[in-house]
């Protein structure tokens, strides 16, 4: 196996016997083979929208396929071999569609669109040649990496939208070009285009969940969520699908069964259609790293939604507890899959719960969050007027993801050493380094605003670009915003991707520079984006209000 992908790969460079996530090399290699595959899929979508004979059939496959393929998401070996088979069935089906529309076969040439296997054996005979490394020149693999990465992440936001009943066709069209852009021989200045291109994609996903879960939802508001626990048994529910949160909420309805979020759920609790629920009972817990200790006390079952798996000690309590469902896999764990156009059964989970003691408590107290663009826009008069009578100097964007690097200290020491005149704009789970630490607050506004999930980066970047329209400001980076931003997987890979697309420069990113950089790329990075890892907490404080 070779993975590069997210921030804790092995050494910096790459992990090649066993991922520092948990993930196997088998089935590293079957996620590769799945990639492949989904190229193929590619090649006879692009062909047929030229024959004006658009196949919307895999458009949620590969959404899917993508977002299976995402650090911590799945490790069940099998849900990828029978992925694979339905890719290469699809992969046929449309294959035929092409020659019945009159498509010259001679026209497709990629391996991917023909290699087909019948056996396990086969599949991971190949799935060893079609990897990251099949691609030798350094800087273009680099590229073509990150232009993967980027689209890992889209789908996944797209996908959720999808659940939600909203779709953008454009981005089904780019996914498609940019997956054959990995198989072709185009140059570094032609793959720079395409990530770039990626970028502005990535702002048109976030866009469309952003309008997704507010339709569907309303918009988040101001809202103070308990971290204590109550007397009922509970579920807690983690990753980011509002979707499964809302069905699970409803079935559970009445049954004595609270729910409780954890991780990149907690923002659920901003939205006002799940405030009506009696049972929704606040937020267990921090960041996805921490729950291997966080499971073992909360004494009922878990749901994963999405990514964010860590793979449980072999001696673990919890392991019989935990269900996965969407994406979501893990040898072992419990299955929940949707039926077509029904909501899903959670009847199970649900009589799980009820043979459960009631969770233990943790921690007490409560935080605040809820600070979404719609919510910050109603505080715009009160916040501008901060910054023009001096009492907010700088806000720094410090988004992205936690991981268990203990180099990530440095977000929480930077944050308790920023002034006291600067307010930290935060989302996805990375605030979980500093969102309960006691900042206090300038003239009534939290000097933490938590926009929600990382989807929700879109929210700061809406943000910014009303600060700029309301104090005239020719370029975003004229704005007193600072970007310190941590990063993990590729969902945080398109939110970097789209705030280079929207213009701005000078990112920091940390606690380490990707690896799937080449130096060459790094680089091109540096130059004409200004991006820079982090020092220490002490000396990027004095750079960043210093310039």
């Amino acid at each position: 196996m070779f993975c590069y992908q997210c921030q804790e790969t092995a050494k910096g460079t790459g992990c090649t016997v066993r991922g520092v996530c948990g993930k196997t090399s088998d089935v590293a290699n079957l996620q590769d083979l799945l990639l492949f595959i989904l190229k193929g899929i590619a090649h006879y979508r692009v062909q047929l929208r030229a024959l004006d004979a658009v196949d919307h059939s895999a458009d949620r496959f590969i959404l899917d396929g993508l977002f299976m393929t995402i650090t911590n998401a799945n490790f069940d070996k099998q849900r990828f071999v029978e992925k694979i088979k339905e890719a290469i069935k699809l992969r046929e089906q449309l294959k035929q569609t092409f020659l019945d529309k009159g498509g010259n076969p001679e026209k497709i040439t990629f391996e991917g669109a023909f290699w087909t296997a019948d056996s396990l054996e086969e599949m991971e005979s190949k799935a060893g040649h079609v990897g990251v490394l099949s691609t030798e020149n350094e800087d273009i693999r680099s590229l073509k990496e990150m232009l993967t990465y980027g689209m890992k992440g889209m789908a996944a936001y797209t996908e959720h939208a999808y659940n939600l009943g909203h779709e953008n066709p454009s981005i089904y069209e780019f996914i498609d070009r940019g997956l054959i852009a990995t198989t072709l021989p185009l140059s570094a200045d032609q793959l720079v285009q395409m990530v770039l291109e990626c970028g502005k994609n990535g702002v048109d996903a976030m866009a469309l969940l952003d309008k997704a879960n507010t339709d569907t939802y309303g918009n988040p508001e101001i809202t103070k969520v308990d971290i204590g626990v109550r007397k009922n048994p509970g579920i807690l529910i983690s990753g980011h699908d509002l979707r499964d949160l809302y069905e699970l909420l409803e079935q559970t309805e009445g049954t004595g069964v609270d729910v409780y979020t954890h991780s990149e759920m907690l923002p659920a609790h901003y939205y006002p259609a799940f405030k009506k629920y009696k049972h929704f009972a606040g937020n267990y817990g921090n960041s996805w790293w921490r729950q291997v200790y966080e499971f073992q006390h909360f004494n009922g079952p878990m749901l994963f939604t999405t990514n964010c798996i860590v793979p449980p000690h072999p001696d673990a309590n919890y392991k019989d507890r935990v269900y996965t469902t969407g994406s979501a896999g893990f040898p072992g764990f419990k299955h929940i899959e949707r039926k077509p156009g029904q909501p899903k059964d959670f009847s199970e989970i649900i009589e799980h719960a009820k043979r459960c003691p009631a969770p233990e408590a943790i921690e007490t107290g409560s935080i605040i969050g809820g600070f979404a663009h719609n919510q910050v826009f109603a505080l715009a008069d009160k916040i501008v007027d901060a910054v023009k009578s001096g009492a907010i100097r700088k806000f720094f964007v410090m988004a992205g993801c936690d991981g268990r690097m203990k180099g990530r200290e440095y977000y929480t020491e930077f944050a308790q050493k920023l002034p006291k005149d600067t307010v930290i704009l935060t989302a996805g789970c990375a605030k979980y380094r500093y969102n309960k630490l006691p900042l206090g607050d300038i003239n009534g506004i939290p000097r933490v605003l938590d926009a929600g999930q990382c989807n929700d980066s879109y929210s700061l970047a809406v943000i910014a670009l009303k600060l700029k329209e309301i104090f005239g400001v020719k370029d975003i980076n004229e704005l007193p915003i600072v970007y310190n931003i941590a990063w993990y997987e590729q969902k945080a890979v398109i939110v970097l991707l789209a705030l280079l697309y929207l213009g701005v420069k000078n990112i920091h990113l940390g606690p380490t520079l990707p690896g799937f950089l080449s130096p060459n790329v790094a680089k091109v990075l540096v130059e004409k984006f200004g991006i820079a890892g982090i020092t220490t907490a002490d000396d990027d404080l004095k750079f960043f209000l210093e310039n």
